[in-house]
């Protein structure tokens, strides 16, 4: 009875050893968003807000602008928002939404659907993602100059530079995470930095499963399950179908991802097991 129970216990062990999270795909829009780069999901109001740049991630043609899509997979508004020029990362704090357009911080009423004020960064080239603190302070990246710039009442600031590759941002607490080319880093409140993990590919989207975990994505058609001790799997790989996975939005409580994949102009959701 013993060795039954002892073998028994190894067996366990050795399952949950290798279990691992995985995604199921429960839609995926028709190609009709115009190069979605983000997903910001409001599940109060079932939206998922959707950043559109248009022809071209680079260009100010001002035919960008910001979509609303159902959770459901349904466009409600291809053209919410219009007039800018190549919106990507978006970030929400109460009626307001921020979106990062190349060389501006364009914030947005979300009640009036109307853009209220353009915030134009110095030096600006490209940027990407963009986060906001429980306090109200915003955070954007510029992948071409390396810059983290930093929005406290609508006045912005240099925060930190020299971060190779930076893109995806979160602000949790006093911690902004980053994500540097392949590394995700932590920077406290004193801008000091600790290494969390190193992947295989650069990092585009960061968001937080809610346990100190991460669910990231790399532009080039991949999704990973970053655990608290800097650990990693792989979700998903669409390479291959040269479908990418730009910045996604998730929703912690139904656990789903909402991912937009770039130049195939979907947004596709997954549900995390």
């Amino acid at each position: 009875m013993k060795k039954y129970l002892g073998l028994a216990f190894i067996i366990a062990l050795s399952v949950n050893a290798k279990a691992q999270h995985r995604l199921e795909k429960l839609w995926e829009t028709d190609s009709v968003v115009n190069l979605p780069e983000s997903v910001l999901p409001d599940t109060k109001s079932k939206i998922l807000y959707t950043s559109v740049m248009g022809n071209n991630p680079n260009d100010k043609d001002g035919i960008g602008g910001v979509a609303k899509i159902g959770v459901d997979g349904k466009v409600i508004d291809l053209n919410w928002v219009t007039g800018l020029n190549s919106p990507k990362g978006l970030a929400r704090i109460g009626n307001v939404v921020y979106a990062a357009d190349l060389t501006d911080v364009v914030v947005i009423d979300i009640a009036k659907g109307k853009v209220t004020l353009k915030i134009p960064i110095d030096s600006a080239k490209f940027l990407n993602d963009i986060t906001v603190s429980d306090k109200g302070i915003v955070y954007v990246s510029d992948s071409r100059t390396k810059r983290i710039h930093k929005i406290e009442n609508n006045k912005p600031t240099l925060y930190m530079e020299n971060i190779n590759g930076v893109n995806g941002l979160k602000a949790i607490g006093d911690d902004l995470f980053i994500a540097g080319g392949k590394t995700i880093w932590k920077a406290d409140v004193q801008k000091n930095m600790t290494k969390l993990a190193e992947l295989p590919n650069g990092i585009d989207g960061l968001e937080p499963v809610g346990n100190g975990d991460f669910l990231l994505t790399s532009w080039g058609g991949y999704v990973y399950y970053m655990y608290a001790d800097g650990k990693y799997d792989l979700l998903l790989d669409t390479h291959l179908e040269k479908k990418n996975t730009a910045d996604l939005g998730y929703d912690p409580v139904k656990k789903i991802l909402y991912i937009p994949t770039f130049y195939k102009k979907t947004v596709m959701a997954y549900q995390l097991k």
